[in-house]
């Protein structure tokens, strides 16, 4: 099967009626929950994009709460798992200044949370990218919210 490109599907959906448009989206919400959470952010978060890094941030502290601090590998797997998902809810906004309170709320949460980074390569790696992310999204903003976000990431620089 053939996909179309978006300026194509664009003009075909744009032509229908508004109830079928609406039984497309719900049929694209009912197969994947990606799309029933991107769907949910546009219709309820986005205009409040405040409150929806606030949520965002509170489930990036319950996660970190849950860590099985038993065995460093264990341990890797539920950051990796978290970030991915910090990633997503990012990709859902985009919005840069988002990009860059999430993630520092990530590396923060990473740094404090007891978790030898040091001794595992992996680990200090994704910390070290996430942390070079950051810096690469500070540098798109403006001047005023670039000097404030630099001052908490000269502290997040450092394992």
């Amino acid at each position: 099967m053939k996909t179309s490109t978006i300026s194509t599907l664009k003009k075909e959906l744009s032509m229908l009626p508004v109830g079928d448009v609406i039984e497309i989206c719900i049929k694209l919400v009912k197969y994947k929950k990606e799309n029933k959470e991107l769907l949910s952010y546009l219709l309820f978060d986005a205009n409040n994009e405040q409150e929806y890094i606030r949520n965002i941030k509170t489930e990036i502290d319950s996660q970190f709460a849950e860590i099985n601090l038993s065995h460093l590998y264990f341990a890797k797997k539920s950051i990796r798992k978290i970030l991915k998902n910090t990633i997503k809810y990012i990709r859902y906004s985009n919005h840069k200044q988002t990009e860059v309170e999430l993630l520092v709320h990530f590396c923060t949460k990473l740094k404090g949370s007891g978790i030898p980074i040091k001794m595992s390569n992996s680990l200090s790696n994704l910390y070290l990218n996430q942390v070079r992310k950051v810096q690469a999204a500070i540098s798109t903003l403006h001047e005023d919210l670039q000097f404030d976000y630099m001052k908490e990431l000269t502290g997040l620089n450092s394992l």
